[in-house]
This record gives C-alpha cells, sequence and structure tokens, in this order.
C-alpha cells in the first residue's frame, strides 16, 4: 500500500505539473489534487498498517523482514541462486518465474487495459508493479532475517563472513 500510495502521489503530482487539459472531465489542477491527496493517505495508512502487522507478526514469533531497500537489493541474486540450488526452501521455486512473468507483463506493449485510457490504463500496470516490487521485497527481507538467524546458530559454520573465536 505504502508503494501504491506513492504512485498515486506521483502521477498525482505529475499530472498537476505536466498537464494542461481536462482529464476523464475535469480539470486537470483538480484531478491532480484528487490523486496527489488520495496517494498520501494510501501511503499514510500503509505504513500505519505495516507497522501494526509487524508488531503482531514480532508479537506471535513469526519471522519478519528485515534489512533496507539497499541491502534487499544485494541479497536478490544471492537468494535466487540458493532457490536454483534448492538451498532455500522458504520460496517456492516458481516464485522467480512469476517474478519474470511480471516483468514481461510490465515490458510488453500488450496490457489488459490499454494505456491509451486515461489513469484507468495505467492501473493495471501499478498494480502488477506494486505487486511485483512487494514480493520481491518481501522474499529478500525474510531471505536476510534466515540468513541472520543462521549467523547467530552456535556451533554453525560461519564461512568467509565471519570469524570464530
Amino acid at each position: 500500500m505504502v508503494y501504491f500510495g506513492g504512485l498515486l502521489g506521483l502521477i498525482g503530482l505529475l499530472t498537476l505539473i505536466f498537464r494542461d487539459g481536462d482529464v476523464a472531465g475535469m480539470p486537470a489542477a483538480l484531478a491532480g489534487g484528487v490523486l496527489l491527496v488520495l496517494g498520501v493517505a494510501v501511503g499514510v495508512f500503509g505504513v500505519v498498517r505495516r507497522r501494526r502487522v509487524r508488531r503482531r507478526k514480532i508479537a506471535r514469533g513469526e519471522p519478519v523482514p528485515v534489512g533496507d531497500i539497499f541491502q534487499r537489493a544485494r541479497a536478490l541474486p544471492k537468494l535466487l541462486r540458493e532457490v536454483r540450488q534448492g538451498t532455500y526452501a522458504d520460496l517456492p521455486r516458481s516464485r522467480p518465474f512469476i517474478w519474470v512473468l511480471a516483468l514481461v507483463y510490465l515490458i510488453s506493449p500488450i496490457d489488459i487495459l490499454p494505456d491509451l485510457l486515461p489513469v484507468i490504463g495505467v492501473t493495471d500496470d501499478a498494480g502488477v508493479a506494486v505487486w511485483l516490487l512487494t514480493s520481491v521485497s518481501t522474499a529478500t527481507g525474510l531471505y536476510l532475517n534466515r540468513q541472520r538467524e543462521r549467523q547467530r546458530l552456535p556451533g554453525r559454520d560461519l564461512g568467509s563472513g565471519g570469524a570464530t573465536r
């Protein structure tokens, strides 16, 4: 929801800045303002919801994603390598294939909803992009969490990343 809110806000901001004509029968300033306010509201709601869900998962002892966006991006090739080799079983082997299908859909000119339709035309692409970003981010965050748990276990070989005393 945070990504979707940011995307809505960005579309609203770009509409305010660059659009001169009407959007779906409304003045561009009104449409852009509504999208901007809606995007901020959805983004704030998403942040609040994410924090509540995280607290609830921690209270139940469930694993939660860790790491910032850069750590997760660096972990993605390692995650894909381990999934391909079969050494990381927490992610279904079909998930990377679905990610590739989502990328192909985003890149391809063929859409379920044509981009020529104002606002509505980009929603299918936006939905796929938001799902893809969220899915990849969550999977790599859980992978980082699992890696940190492995390093904390006593008697476990830490490999080249750490030294034992």
